[in-house]
């Protein structure tokens, strides 16, 4: 008689969108899988609750979700899509705004004599999303795909008008980097494809939505998430991920990891941090330009050179600026089971800044919208301090998983032929300071996985 062959089993540490990503396809494949999350909520930086009043629901970090509807890591798992009737807008000093448009066409319109080169910078990345592929179109579309690696500054130098500098400097200031800085433009433009792609879209009732849906389709496969389970050294199992910051991994791994390669995950660059508020507010947003109410997502910075000029203070060590960038979302707006009327947004403060931006950030919704703080029921702030005692891998208060320089994202965290495989066989680094990096899309999870699941076959 044929004796059946144990299960394979594997332990992931940490349950953020990558971690969960993770199990799902160790799951799948067969093996027994338990997630350890050390706070009481699943989610890790995909999470919300209450932070206001009671009922108002809010996203404690991840809210505007461009990558995750396509992700083939979340493939198969039940959200309800919310889309905004236009991704982004950027408002102007003159009352007027400009919108990033489900339509690549009616954007390129609406910049005007800048909407030609538009078109011809962000076409190959929209040809380009992840897709079939035939050798003619890949030979055609690579060359214009190095625009990608330029500076969102010599990009900018391109266009005629301040409204289309100010258009893309909102979005290469994701990169949470200086915009002289090289692939700073590849940040505005992926996200500019995303959202003619597939929209940014939101989460129905909150990016909780996303990990619950996750952790419902770990356990119809027989596997477990256990909350308040702390992970204080490495487990034994077949396969271990680690969904954790490089220096956790340090941490976890204790002398077990090769000298060299610890000294260099403790070289790792974290980016700057995150200065978040959440408000509950009496009324929707009062925006001076009407077009800014069709948006889900809001930046805020007058023009290319005030944006510039607060992205690179932050990256020098200036916290207090009297115009940060800011990134505005308004999904109640849109999704009436968010319990009530809120907003959330954050602007970029050096890591580990311990001072208060909340009147600098309020003061720039009000510049954009005249009595938005008469509109304002409750407060939440969250500090970069803050952030990283919520979430071990939000380290100094860095949301985006490590600097977005271009030699790190080369290599992230080390420059490995695969980079999420560590010298300890059958352990794995999934978490966003790998490829392809930050985000909610689950695919540093996914990639540790399917390298697991190959090497244990």
């Amino acid at each position: 008689m044929r004796v059946p062959r144990p299960r394979r089993t594997a332990v992931v540490v940490g349950s953020g969108p990558n971690g969960l990503a993770g199990a799902l396809a160790l799951a799948r494949a067969g093996y027994d899988v338990t997630v350890h999350e050390a706070s009481t909520t699943a989610g890790g930086g995909c999470r919300s609750a209450e932070l206001t009043v009671p009922g108002v629901v809010h996203d404690v970090c991840a809210a505007i979700l461009p990558l995750a509807r396509r992700s083939p890591a979340f493939a198969g798992i039940e959200v309800e899509w919310v889309d905004p009737p236009a991704p982004a807008a950027h408002p102007l000093l003159n009352h007027d705004a400009v919108l990033l448009e489900r339509s690549l066409d009616a954007t390129a319109e609406g910049l005007g004599p800048d909407g030609e080169l538009y078109r011809k910078l962000v076409t190959p990345f929209v040809r380009a999303w992840p897709r079939a592929w035939t050798r003619r179109e890949l030979l055609a579309v690579r060359p214009r795909l190095l625009y990608g690696l330029a500076s969102a500054e010599r990009l900018c130098r391109g266009f005629k008008t301040e409204r289309a500098r100010a258009f893309f400097a909102g979005h290469a200031a994701h990169s949470v980097l200086p915009l002289e800085r090289r692939a700073t433009a590849g940040f505005a433009l992926v996200l500019c494809a995303a959202a003619h792609v597939d929209g940014w879209p939101f989460a129905r009732g909150g990016s909780q939505a996303v990990t619950d849906a996750l952790v419902r389709a770990i356990e119809e496969q027989g596997g477990a998430v256990r909350t308040g389970s702390s992970v204080e050294e490495l487990p034994r199992a077949d396969v271990v991920l680690c969904d954790v910051a490089p220096r956790e991994l340090v941490r976890l791994a204790g002398r077990r990891l090769p000298a060299r390669y610890a000294r260099a995950l403790l070289r790792y660059r974290h980016a700057p941090a995150a200065f978040k508020i959440d408000w509950a507010l009496t009324e929707p947003v009062p925006w001076a330009s009407a077009a800014c109410a069709r948006a889900g997502t809001v930046h805020l910075g007058a023009g290319y050179d005030e944006i510039a000029r607060s992205e690179r203070a932050v990256c020098g060590g200036v916290g207090e600026r009297d115009r940060p960038f800011v990134l505005f979302a308004q999904q109640s707006r849109f999704d009436a089971l968010r319990g009530g009327q809120s907003a959330w947004a954050y602007c970029h403060v050096p890591n580990g800044w311990e001072g208060d931006e909340t009147e600098a950030i309020e003061a720039q919704v009000e510049r954009f919208a005249p009595g938005f703080r008469d509109r304002i029921a409750a407060r939440h702030v969250t500090t970069p301090r803050a952030f990283e005692q919520g979430n071990r891998n939000d380290v100094g208060g860095d949301v985006v998983g490590g600097a977005n320089t271009l030699p790190q994202l080369l290599a992230r965290p080390v420059l490995r032929p695969l980079p999420w495989r560590t010298p300890l066989p059958g352990v794995y680094l999934c978490s966003a300071s790998t490829p392809p990096g930050g985000g909610v899309h689950g695919l540093c999870g996914l990639a540790a996985a399917r390298l697991a699941i190959n090497a244990t076959r």
